[in-house]
C-alpha cells in the first residue's frame, strides 16, 4: 500500500499519536471529513485524556461527571447580595412576646370586654331587682347551654341527644329548686332523665344506649349544677350569696389569666390546656382567696374573714377543674368554642364552664358555715 492510499499526512507535519497534552487526537483531514464536520451543530463536551493504563471505562465514567449540569455547577459563582441581619431579641423578651401572640390569636378583646360587660350588667339588675327575674336569666342560659350541648355533639360525633325534654326538665330543674329546694331540683333530675329514655324510643333502636348516656350526662351537666345557684337565691340573703359565687369565680380566672401571663412558665395540664400554667393555677388561689376573704366579711351574714380564705381556695379549685373538664369536652370534639353566640367569648357553654361545677362547691360551703339561710 503506498503512501496516496494512507491519506495525506495531518498539519502537524508527522505521524503518530497525539501528544498527551492535547484534549482530542487530531482528525484526519479530507473531503469527507469536512463535509462530516459541516454537519454537526452541536459541540461536543471536553473530556480529559485517558491516564495511561486507565481503562476506556473509567474514561467514559469520567466524560460522564463533567459534562452536564454537574460540570457547569463547578464554575465559580457570584454570591448573591443578602441583606443584614435584624440584631437579636433578647430571649426574655421575645418569650414575652410571643405569650402574647398566643394569647391575643383568635379572640377579639374589644368584643370581648363589651359583651362582659353587657352581660354583668343583665347579671346584676335581675340580681338585686327580683329574684324571679335572675331564675328566670339562669333558665335562659340553661336552655342555651344545652342547645349548644346538644349541637356539637350531633355535629361532631354523630349524638343525638334529644333536647325537647333536656330543655324542658332543665328548666324545671332550676324552678323547682328556688320554689322546693334541694329535693325539688332531685325529682326534677330523675323525671328529666326517665322523659329522656322515653322520648328516645321515638327513634329507631339503634344507638340507642349512646344517645340517652349523652342526655343524662347533658341534664346533670348544665340544669343540674345550675340549680345550686337557685338554691343560693332561695336564701334570705341570696342576692349576696350568688353575688360572692360570681365575683370568686370571675377574680379566680382573672387571678389565673394575669399570673399566667407574666409569670407562667410551667405547664399545667398541657395535654388538655396548653395555655394554663402552675403559676396561674397560684395566682387564681391568691386572688380568689383575698376576694373570698372580703366577700365573707362584708356581702355574706354572719361570713367571717378566714372562712372566706378556705372559700376562695374551693372556688379556684374546682374553677379550674370546671375549665379542665370542658376543654376535655371540647377536644374530644375536636372544636375550639362550643359556640358563636358571644362575641370574644364562644359559645354560653364557654363562659358557664367554671361556673357550673363552682356552684355547688359554694352552695355547700356557705350551708356549712353560715347555714341554710
Amino acid at each position: 500500500m503506498n503512501d496516496a492510499s494512507r491519506g495525506a499526512p495531518p498539519r502537524g507535519g508527522h505521524w503518530g499519536p497525539p501528544d498527551q497534552g492535547h484534549a482530542l487526537a487530531a482528525a484526519p483531514a479530507g473531503p469527507a471529513h469536512d463535509e462530516h464536520a459541516a454537519q454537526q451543530t452541536r459541540p461536543m463536551p471536553i473530556v480529559p485524556d485517558v491516564p495511561a493504563g486507565g481503562d476506556q471505562d473509567d474514561h467514559d465514567r469520567g466524560a460522564a461527571r463533567l459534562s452536564g449540569p454537574l460540570f457547569r455547577d463547578e464554575m465559580p459563582q457570584e454570591p448573591m447580595p443578602s441583606e443584614p441581619p435584624e440584631p437579636a431579641e433578647p430571649q426574655g423578651r421575645s418569650q414575652q412576646r410571643q405569650r402574647r401572640q398566643r394569647k391575643q390569636a383568635g379572640r377579639d378583646l374589644r368584643a370581648a370586654i363589651g359583651v362582659g360587660v353587657g352581660l354583668g350588667a343583665v347579671i346584676i339588675a335581675s340580681l338585686f331587682v327580683q329574684k324571679a327575674v335572675f331564675v328566670g336569666v339562669v333558665v335562659i342560659a340553661v336552655v342555651v347551654g344545652l342547645w349548644e350541648l346538644t349541637s356539637r355533639l350531633q355535629e361532631r360525633k354523630g349524638i343525638k341527644a334529644p333536647l325537647v325534654p333536656l330543655a324542658v326538665g332543665g328548666a324545671a330543674m332550676v324552678v323547682a329548686g328556688y320554689v322546693r329546694g334541694a329535693e325539688g331540683a332531685w325529682v326534677a333530675m330523675a323525671l328529666t332523665a326517665l322523659a329522656v329514655l322515653v322520648w328516645r324510643m321515638t327513634e329507631p333502636p339503634q344507638d340507642y344506649l349512646r344517645d340517652v348516656t349523652a342526655g343524662v350526662f347533658a341534664a346533670f351537666y348544665v340544669p343540674f349544677l345550675a340549680t345550686f345557684v337557685a338554691l343560693m337565691l332561695a336564701a334570705d340573703d341570696g342576692p349576696q350569696r350568688v353575688l360572692t359565687f360570681l365575683l370568686l369565680t370571675i377574680v379566680s380566672d382573672t387571678g389565673a389569666y394575669a399570673v399566667g401571663w407574666r409569670f407562667g412558665r410551667h405547664k399545667l395540664a398541657p395535654r388538655i390546656s396548653p395555655g394554663k400554667t402552675r403559676e396561674g393555677l397560684f395566682g387564681a388561689v391568691a386572688f380568689a382567696m383575698a376576694a373570698g376573704a372580703l366577700c365573707m366579711g362584708f356581702l355574706v351574714d354572719g361570713g367571717m374573714w378566714w372562712q372566706g380564705l378556705l372559700l376562695g381556695l374551693a372556688v379556684a379549685v374546682s374553677a379550674t377543674l370546671g375549665d379542665l373538664g370542658e376543654s376535655m369536652i371540647k377536644r374530644d370534639l375536636g372544636i375550639k368554642d362550643m359556640g358563636t353566640l358571644l362575641p370574644g367569648h364562644g359559645g354560653i357553654m364557654d363562659r358557664l364552664d367554671s361556673l357550673l361545677p363552682t356552684a355547688p362547691v359554694v352552695w355547700l360551703l356557705l350551708v356549712i358555715f353560715v347555714g341554710a339561710g
